[in-house]
């Protein structure tokens, strides 16, 4: 894929917890919680986790589950031995691509995208109080984007000892892009006005235009994204 990354503290934020995974084939971004170091702390070594531990393996199902069964227990450990980092945390969504598919790992509320044939879809299912109460249809969408629990997150890495990943693996298409992304920037913008981003840019030229929408709208939170375009699909 050919990869295009954007992080920005935002125009509230005073740090960004935010990290970004760019590496050979594996892709993905960390949102961290749990104070000014412990966010960052989280975020960090989650990303450096799951490149040490996967770059170069073949991607499959069971190594990725174990990368970020690692990524979680090294987080927990550490807050648990440094009263600093008590209660620190952070998502965690990774794309790791094969030569025809790609497989995704996902823990916490960041998101990822595939806009295909002109439609985009959300292809990760947020791990929050507010999309909890919208999969049980408790609460409209609308009524979602001011709820007063919408940064409260049900899974994350590092929280606890063990930590259940979404795996998932979508077939590659050529012409494909991926956009994975941390709340800070589905936010601030509608899917359809990522889309209509999607359909009239490319590259980084979509990339920048991403995080400038999301700062218009007010760059409430850290705003990160990882933009990737499938340029080849080999056959097995």
């Amino acid at each position: 894929m050919l990869i295009y990354a954007k992080t920005h503290k935002g125009l509230v934020r005073s740090t960004n917890q935010d990290s970004l995974l760019v590496a050979h084939n594996l892709y993905g971004i960390a949102d961290g919680m749990g104070g000014h170091r412990g966010g960052e702390t989280a975020s960090r070594v989650a990303v450096q986790v799951i490149r040490n531990l996967l770059q170069g393996k073949t991607p499959e199902e069971n190594t990725l589950r174990i990368g970020m069964e690692a990524a979680n227990r090294r987080i927990f450990d550490m807050q648990r031995h440094d009263l600093a980092l008590s209660g620190m945390g952070t998502t965690l969504t990774v794309l790791w691509e094969s030569k025809t598919d790609l497989w995704i790992a996902h823990v916490g509320d960041s998101r990822a995208y595939l806009y295909r044939d002109g439609v985009l879809a959300c292809r990760t299912t947020d791990h929050s109080l507010v999309g909890e109460l919208l999969r049980n249809k408790v609460i409209t969408p609308e009524a979602a984007k001011t709820h007063p629990y919408r940064s409260v997150i049900t899974r994350a890495m590092g929280t606890d000892p063990m930590v259940e990943p979404d795996l998932l693996r979508v077939e590659k298409r050529a012409g494909d892009v991926w956009l994975i992304c941390s709340d800070g920037l589905y936010n601030m913008l509608e899917d359809d006005e990522i889309q209509a981003v999607l359909a009239e840019r490319e590259g980084d030229e979509a990339a920048d235009r991403l995080l400038e929408l999301a700062l218009d709208h007010g760059g409430h939170d850290n705003i990160s994204l990882v933009l990737g375009r499938v340029t080849e699909v080999t056959a097995p």
